[in-house]
């Protein structure tokens, strides 16, 4: 089998290093060779081990100390070294020779997503297939507004990496009878336009009906899967989505 890639993109606090280690669980279970790669250089506690690490090539603190620069621009410079590194992560990668390799992207999705580093990785990076996975935070979307927002930002992410891109809703275990709510707006344009309406008015809601108009144009409008780091509700819908991308439909085998 040949590289197949998943990245694990959102934002701060979404879920992203947890899933990566569902997923890591889930295909190894299954008899695939899985490898994860962290890029967040400034992250301290993960729950899985990654095989690699760009915490190995970028030290945060050193950056800090010797360019005398706060968390956020070390963060930030830490980020671009890592360009500057690929091919060490390549070979790294090649030594290891997975079948998949997920990808756990930094807290921080502007400095993977909108800075030069993170499309220069991702094309540099051998695979045979791609993918993202894009976690919308179900405690931060609860209402209509920030819906649309998250989901303009799923959008540009999407733009930015040029990857097919699932859309995934996380932390459903908790967020109770807004879950309905939000399944029901990323299916219906009209149900979304009209819980707006009753949130808003005025030159927000012209605002916010004009992009959800956009991104419904774009072929947004295509539900999100619902899925539980904690339970693992919605992880047999999210491995079709994985498979019809990566296997061409094929289920990974036990």
């Amino acid at each position: 089998m040949r590289l197949k890639t998943i990245f694990v993109s959102g934002t701060a606090g979404s879920g992203k290093s947890l899933l990566t280690s569902k997923l890591y669980d889930y295909y190894t279970k299954n008899g695939a060779f899985v490898s994860v790669l962290n890029l967040d250089p400034a992250v301290e506690n993960i729950p899985y081990s990654p095989d690699i690490d760009v915490r190995d090539f970028v030290d945060t603190l050193s950056i800090m100390q010797q360019y005398d620069l706060g968390p956020n621009g070390a963060i930030v410079m830490a980020t671009d070294l890592i360009a500057s590194n690929v091919d060490q992560i390549k070979d790294q990668v090649n030594n290891v020779n997975p079948d998949y390799l997920i990808v756990d992207t930094p807290g921080q999705i502007e400095l993977f997503a909108y800075r030069s580093s993170g499309k220069f990785l991702i094309e540099n990076l051998t695979s045979e297939e791609k993918t993202n996975i894009f976690l919308f935070d179900g405690a931060l979307i609860t209402t209509p507004i920030n819906f649309v927002s998250i989901s303009l930002l799923a959008t540009s992410i999407r733009l930015r990496l040029n990857l097919p891109t699932i859309n995934v809703l996380t932390k459903t275990d908790v967020i109770g009878q807004n879950l309905k709510n939000i399944l029901h707006w990323s299916t219906s344009l009209s149900t979304l336009e009209n819980a707006i309406a009753n949130e808003t008015d005025g030159e927000t809601y012209s605002l916010t009906t004009n992009i959800l108009r956009g991104l419904n144009l774009s072929g947004f409008a295509q539900g999100l899967i619902p899925i539980s780091n904690v339970t693992g509700d919605g992880f047999v819908n999210l491995e079709g989505a994985l498979s019809r991308i990566l296997n061409l439909g094929e289920e990974v085998e036990d």
